[in-house]
């Protein structure tokens, strides 16, 4: 029993594990609320009396600030320090939480989500960014996934938690339930977590970076998210992507011409880093179009409920929770590529067997497909973290760490909002052939209603049975640009990662003079044998 309690007592030999749990509590949280607060939407309409459009800005508005900051988090952990950065993402994350539970109207409630989702883009690059910092290359894929594993297992009893304490106590409680938690994750931070940042560059931000940043991903998050809801050919929506390429152009040029740029381009020089980015916008793409939508199958074809819907879900997840720490911790041994590959295979299958639903399957049909996308992303996450994060030098971990995050996300809102649109397009198509006795206007609302997840009722029996087949018909051809969009990011992830772990790993180049030598008196001092080429310059990043 005393052996037990010295085990589980901090020190230096098991501090990084206690700042991996940190790092966890914080993921945990900020993950769970991904999925969580669809649940309450209902609940939050009828006792807020929000419109439909506050309940969209809901989501939205946090999934806005979060995409878009996500890079510029991780660069102000560089520069300011992570734990620094991590913990006033905590706490910004916390205070906004507890602000939503005591929102009196729909106004405020988008308002905090916008500044929750602050917080979110402050904590998600840092908490990956300390994770590398605290463990050597050797550990690191297990920690990574265990991080990745904590990750799935939020998103799998997000809608569970949420469905019982919406029923049980209120939506609000949801909201309060983020605050015991960023507590213990700012206490073990503050006592295991030890101050990391960049010391090659000076403490300054980059302010026409973040600005001309922030404003092409604003405006191209939001032409993606509004995309269906305005129409692609609308003048709002072109405004919005001609004002994305403008000001991701600018980012690009500004970004050149800094001594201290927001984002290092030639990290992209390495084949690995470009890899782990493609395949982490990949995954993303497939992934959420697929939840999405086949939530809103389940829900308006099959009938469950929400909470039933996201029950059905836990398959996925369980399988990512069990594989992610596994393949974290193979990847060690054999590298990123080949388990990358492989769950991007995996990931391809998966919704190729889904595209074959009809309006009649059964959850039995469902079961395969989820099962195979569970063993796919445990086998991509942990990997591809591993990869983009051993590609470049340490001290350039958070922006490193935002980047891959950003890209994460902006994957999702383009998968979500392409397969909505075809799902719209390929629906009225289908719509017009079923129902040509319908007036076009009555079509064009049962189009769009299938794009956003509606389901006409109140109408006669035949037209719903119409709206339904053109759903699947048009969901079996989303599902199968998905399947492709994965296969693409196989050979991707193959052709683009280094085959051995040795060539990833870049997190130890020697940037100064006598740096070869603490390197290895550090290395020494724990034990642990010097990784392959210490003491030379890797050559990955010019590869």
């Amino acid at each position: 029993m005393t052996e037990r309690i010295r085990a589980l007592q901090m020190h230096d030999g098991n501090r990084r594990w206690w700042a991996l749990g940190a790092m966890c509590f914080a993921l945990f949280m900020i993950m769970l609320d991904n999925t969580v607060v669809n649940v309450a939407l209902p609940s939050i309409q009828r006792s807020l009396h929000a419109s439909t459009s506050s309940l969209e800005w809901t989501v939205n508005a946090y999934t806005l600030s979060f995409a878009v900051l996500l890079v510029t988090g991780g660069r102000l952990g560089d520069l300011f320090g992570r734990r620094k950065v991590f913990l006033a993402g905590v706490v910004i994350f916390a205070t906004s939480s507890g602000a939503i539970g005591f929102s009196p109207n729909d106004t405020w409630l988008v308002a905090w989500r916008a500044v929750q989702g602050t917080g979110a883009a402050l904590m998600m690059p840092a908490t990956l960014s300390i994770i590398t910092n605290a463990f050597p290359p050797q550990e690191r894929g297990k920690a990574i996934g265990t991080w990745a594993g904590v990750s799935a297992m939020a998103l799998a009893i997000g809608p569970v938690v949420g469905g019982f304490l919406v029923e049980s106590v209120s939506w609000q409680s949801i909201f309060f339930l983020n605050l015991p938690v960023a507590v213990g994750a700012v206490v073990i931070a503050l006592f295991a977590v030890r101050e990391s940042r960049d010391e090659t560059v000076q403490r300054s931000v980059d302010i026409p970076g973040v600005l001309s940043l922030t404003v092409g991903l604003a405006a191209l998050v939001l032409a993606l998210v509004e995309g269906n809801e305005w129409g692609w050919g609308s003048p709002r929506e072109l405004a919005m992507l001609v004002i994305a390429v403008v000001g991701l152009t600018a980012f690009a040029l500004v970004e050149r011409r800094r001594e201290a740029p927001m984002v290092d381009f030639s990290f992209f020089r390495s084949r690995t880093f470009l890899g782990a980015n493609i395949v982490a916008f990949i995954v993303s793409f497939a992934m959420l179009a697929m939840f999405f939508f086949l939530a809103l199958y389940m829900q308006n074809i099959r009938g469950y409920s929400p909470l039933q819907a996201g029950v059905r879900f836990l398959p996925s997840t369980v399988m990512i929770i069990v594989i992610a720490p596994l393949a974290g911790r193979l990847a060690d041994r054999v590298g990123s590529r080949p388990l990358i590959t492989f769950g991007l295979l995996c990931v391809s299958g998966a919704l190729f067997w889904q595209s074959h639903l009809t309006v009649s399957s059964g959850y039995g049909a469902l079961l395969p497909g989820f099962m195979l996308m569970g063993v796919g992303m445990g086998f991509v996450m942990s990997p591809m973290s591993l990869a983009a994060m051993n590609a470049v030098d340490r001290t350039k971990a958070g922006v490193a760490s935002g980047i891959l995050s950003m890209n994460r996300m902006v994957g999702g809102t383009f998968g979500v909002a392409i397969l909505g649109a075809l799902v719209a397009t390929l629906g009225r198509s289908k719509i017009d052939q079923l129902l040509p006795q319908l007036p076009d206007s009555a079509r064009s609302r049962l189009a769009a209603g299938l794009g956003s997840g509606g389901v006409s009722h109140g109408v006669p029996a035949r037209v719903i049975d119409g709206a339904q087949q053109a759903f699947v018909y048009s969901l079996h051809y989303g599902l199968l640009l998905g399947s492709g969009v994965a296969l693409l990011g196989a050979l991707a992830g193959f052709a683009l990662i280094r085959k051995r772990p040795d060539d990833e790993s870049v997190t130890e180049t020697i940037a100064e003079p006598g740096a070869a030598d603490a390197v290895g008196r550090e290395l020494s001092n724990s034990g642990a044998a010097p990784p392959h080429g210490a003491g030379r310059v890797p050559e990955t990043v010019n590869a």
